[in-house]
């Protein structure tokens, strides 16, 4: 068999399926892509048994054939290639020969058949929204995906679909991030999945910056993500995802408009003396019109103050620095509410107007004299 496509084309498919790729696994045909042949077109598929890619391209074929090339080797192969056309022959014993220009190469291929079958994911339930939006709210809150095996199910976000509002929900234990939009769903009844940070990590890499649509079927055991003639098929997480809505206290007194930008600033400024060594808290007193910010480390000690709305009694609290600069860089808006209840109490933000995000970041006990 032979078929011939553009490099292009063929180079952006493979570095998408590579994505999901085994690194190493004992059935040798996941260390590579399975290329699915028939006249006018060519999909190509990358499976780790966690998460599947699949990518289709235009391609002019003479035939039909499913073969599975070594991974890496052929991107490689096709990626180096200077001419705009790539041509692959196939042989009845899976050997490759690629083409273009005056460059060739023989590669030994596998029989597509030793490739084990993605899963299949049933359209009954689904929600869409513009692909640009998807990876903002995976970008806004993956931070907070919990890296701990001993509660597996935090190791992912959690997708809840009411009505016609999409909320992702990620908790590690010492944060809480939510981000929710308004979206088209195929259903009436509500529905929620969990899908691996793995899984998110990649879709953040891959979903185009656009406002092309991405579609999402959860079913069973396994969810997919369909866009721009991509398919991802995933692993769904199984167990008792922490109740957002339990989690946030909600009597929380002082409630303060704040300046994102500049506290920020201000935090990156005094977290220059915080190592991955040398993890001390910042310390944040609120007093008056201030808010001082202040870190002591044995590399050295820094401090800053910004203003702030007046704050009517004295109160300081700690943070991990890098827990508290993720949740503010979150927040996709500049004007942002923080609310508070004591120095012992988790910190909030939320939008001053509307309910596009929540975020929670537990507080760090203080020891004396800053340190």
């Amino acid at each position: 068999m032979q078929l011939t496509c553009d490099k292009t084309l063929l180079t952006d498919a493979l570095s998408i399926c590579l994505h999901a790729v085994a690194a190493k696994s004992t059935i040798q045909t996941l260390e590579g892509v399975l290329l699915s042949a028939k006249p006018g077109q060519l999909t190509i598929s990358g499976f780790n048994t966690q998460m599947g890619i699949q990518r289709t391209i235009e391609a002019e074929c003479d035939g039909s054939a499913d073969f599975v090339m070594p991974a890496h080797m052929f991107f490689e192969v096709i990626r180096k290639l200077r001419g705009e056309t790539v041509k692959i022959e196939i042989d009845n014993d899976f050997g490759a020969t690629i083409s273009s220009g005056k460059s060739v190469f023989n590669m030994r291929g596998e029989d597509g058949e030793e490739f084990p079958e993605l899963p299949t994911v049933n359209k009954r339930l689904g929600v869409s929204l513009p692909s640009n939006l998807m990876r903002q709210m995976i970008g806004d809150t993956i931070y907070a995906i919990s890296t701990n095996e001993n509660k597996p199910v935090h190791t992912g976000s959690k997708f809840e679909v009411e009505k016609n509002c999409l909320r992702v929900i990620s908790i590690d234990g010492y944060r809480l991030a939510v981000r929710q939009e308004e979206v088209e769903t195929t259903a009436d009844e509500s529905f929620s999945f969990i899908v691996p940070g793995s899984t998110l990590k990649e879709l953040s890499r891959i979903l185009p910056d656009s406002e092309e649509p991405v579609h999402i079927y959860p079913s069973g055991k396994h969810g997919l993500f369909e866009f721009n003639e991509t398919i991802v098929t995933t692993r769904l997480l199984e167990g008792d995802f922490l109740d957002f809505r339990t989690a946030v206290p909600n009597d929380m007194p002082i409630k303060m408009d704040l300046d994102k930008a500049a506290v920020v600033d201000a935090v990156e400024r005094v977290s220059i003396v915080v190592t991955e060594r040398l993890k001390n808290p910042i310390r944040c007193l609120f007093e008056g019109e201030s808010l001082k910010l202040s870190c002591v480390t044995s590399m050295g000690r820094a401090f800053d103050e910004i203003q702030i709305p007046f704050f009517e009694n004295s109160m300081e609290i700690g943070f991990n620095s890098r827990y508290l600069l993720d949740a503010l860089r979150a927040c996709p808006d500049e004007g942002v509410i923080m609310e508070l209840k004591s120095g012992l109490s988790p910190v909030v933000f939320k939008p001053a107007e509307g309910e596009k995000f929540i975020y929670m970041v537990l507080p760090v006990r203080l020891k004396a004299e800053g340190i």
